[in-house]
């Protein structure tokens, strides 16, 4: 089944975009077309939009809307055009308030803002820390880090140290296990005083070999009897050393970061 979903926001549009996805997602024969518009945040941007779901409906069928929108007369225009309107703001506000007892504030842009300032420098330093940590680099900095993911080259660390010091504020170092570390199935010297820290990130060897033959297409690097010989004496490094590990062939950034914080008991501090 094909559908034309669209995200509304007065904002980012990145809460209405999760929540909606995280919907859509339990629908596995749906084909979407998708459009996301932030910052809606004028009637005449509203009025425009409106228009758009309209011409929509007239040559498809009602599309679904998923929408954070906080000023009621720019809503009222989206509510009135022909859609299939689900409004997370409005649907949950209410419900507690009556509940609280009290008013929300209706102010804009609060889940991904800079309310708290201490908390957003502390995220742009756990960035900075992550990409000056990253694939080996800021060795002398392994003090400061929260955690330190390990595994052979392309089996995921980076995207998940990024995403871990963007979403959570948590300092992520990485380390690349080379052939000459893999010799002994003993952690490398520089990562033995931080082996509390330590977590392994592993990967099949078909799926490792699929990634690296896209960056170095018949190397010994991307054969499969390397990726093989990597991958099984990794793995049984972590866990002669009893470092937790993950295999994260098919198990999203997300998952994998959740995972890891729950299993070494960081604090789970979420800035949007």
């Amino acid at each position: 089944m094909k559908k034309t979903v669209l995200f509304l926001s007065d904002r980012t549009g990145i809460t209405a975009e999760t929540l909606g996805h995280s919907l859509l997602t339990q629908f596995n024969d749906l084909d979407i077309r998708q459009f996301t518009m932030p910052f809606i945040d004028t009637v005449k941007k509203a009025q425009k939009i409106a228009d758009k779901i309209n011409q929509i409906a007239r040559e498809e069928s009602q599309p679904l809307v998923f929408c954070t929108l906080l000023n009621q007369e720019i809503y009222s225009i989206i509510s009135k055009s022909d859609c299939i309107l689900y409004d997370f703001f409005n649907h949950f506000i209410a419900p507690l308030e009556a509940q609280l007892g009290m008013k929300s504030s209706h102010t804009i842009g609060r889940t991904h803002g800079m309310n708290d300032i201490n908390s957003y420098h502390d995220r742009i330093e756990a960035v900075n820390f992550s990409l000056n940590s990253d694939d080996g680099l800021g060795i002398s900095s392994y003090d400061e880090a929260d955690i330190i993911l390990t595994g052979v080259s392309r089996s995921g660390k980076t995207p998940t140290s990024i995403y871990i010091s963007i979403q959570y504020g948590i300092k992520v170092a990485n380390y690349p296990l080379i052939e000459q570390d893999l010799e002994d199935y003993v952690l490398p010297d520089v990562l033995k005083p931080y082996k509390e820290k330590l977590f392994g990130l592993i990967i099949t060897p078909d799926k490792l070999h699929q990634i690296r033959s896209e960056r170095r297409a018949k190397s010994k690097y991307a054969s499969l009897m390397q990726c093989e010989h990597e991958v099984h004496t990794s793995e049984l490094m972590f866990i002669n050393e009893k470092i937790p590990l993950l295999e994260t062939s098919s198990v999203s950034i997300e998952e994998i970061a959740t995972i890891i914080i729950d299993k070494l008991c960081l604090r789970r501090q979420l800035y949007g």
